[in-house]
């Protein structure tokens, strides 16, 4: 066992929830070596050519990884993992949103511009003209990374968007996607019990909306609107509620952001598609939660 990869504990807790072989064909290679190999990947940022020979040939790992990226294996691992949190009462349901920006290396540019092959879909519906989440900016292409965490700190939820696109436009987006099903009977949970935002997220429509919901908001008034409020007088109205000692928890986000960046392949991307990016980031998010204590832990840092 090398450094960052599965323990016999953590292989133990995702092993079941591993697609099986089908009785066709040649028999699969080893799940737990191939998954090695991709956490191997993640954590350098090498190319896959790189990869070493203990994880096996190389085509048979990134072959696998997108093939469980087009069949949604590694986000339904992911939710598998939040579903027993849940069941035992450990997902802290006060959230915090924000969004980080990951510049693209050259090698993430050029993918298909008309059309895409089978699978290859970029899952951002609000943005369908968005290609493939890549948004020229002065600092030069870049990847928009909008999480929802709960309070330990741990991804609910994953959005991509180009590097370009406005915060707030995005928050609905990430909501929608919010969704934890219940281990046995019973609708997904879908509503925490407040949401914890900073001023980017200041805004009447972001308000009403969480109030729609049902759900409490914790988001700090921009000055301009402090301002424009108390220049209108009584026509301003009354200054949104805001809960200063809560909001000091929105820091379990960033400290989300900063360890899914110890992947390189993350902090960095370098996938030319935006799906194969976005289930990196699902492999990553699914480590993090295996390594909290709540879990069973990995064996080493990235």
């Amino acid at each position: 066992m090398g450094r960052g990869e599965l323990t016999d504990a953590a292989w133990e807790r995702i092993a079941p929830l591993m697609p099986g072989v089908d009785g066709r064909g040649r028999p699969w290679r080893d799940h737990r070596q191939v998954i090695n190999g991709v956490l191997w990947r993640l954590r350098t940022g090498a190319p896959w050519r790189d990869l070493p020979e203990r994880y096996g040939p190389w085509q048979t790992v990134y072959e696998r990884f997108a093939r469980w990226e087009a069949d949604g294996t590694w986000a339904r691992l992911l939710e598998r993992v939040q579903v027993r949190d849940d069941s035992i009462g450990a997902v802290e349901w006060v959230v915090s949103v924000d969004s980080t920006i990951n510049r693209a290396h050259q090698h993430a540019a050029g993918a298909r511009k008309k059309g895409a092959a089978a699978g290859d879909e970029l899952e951002v519906p609000a943005y369908p003209s968005a290609g493939q989440a890549l948004g020229r900016s002065r600092g030069g292409l870049t990847t928009k990374l909008h999480l929802a965490c709960d309070g330990r700190g741990l991804p609910l939820a994953v959005v991509l968007t180009p590097g370009n696109v406005n915060d707030s436009t995005v928050f609905d987006t990430v909501m929608d996607a919010l969704r934890v099903p219940r281990a046995g009977a019973g609708r997904p949970r879908l509503r925490p019990e407040a949401v914890i935002a900073d001023k980017a997220y200041s805004s009447r429509a972001i308000r009403q909306s969480l109030r729609h919901r049902g759900i409490r908001a914790v988001i700090p008034e921009r000055a301009d609107q402090k301002a424009n409020r108390l220049r209108r007088g009584k026509a301003g109205g009354r200054p949104p509620a805001f809960d200063r000692e809560l909001y000091r928890a929105r820091n379990v986000v960033e400290r989300c952001f900063n360890r899914l960046k110890q992947f390189r392949a993350i902090a960095t991307r370098f996938d030319k598609l935006a799906t194969r990016y976005k289930a990196g980031v699902h492999l990553a998010a699914l480590i993090l939660w295996l390594r909290h204590p709540n879990q069973d832990p990995l064996s080493d840092r990235p």
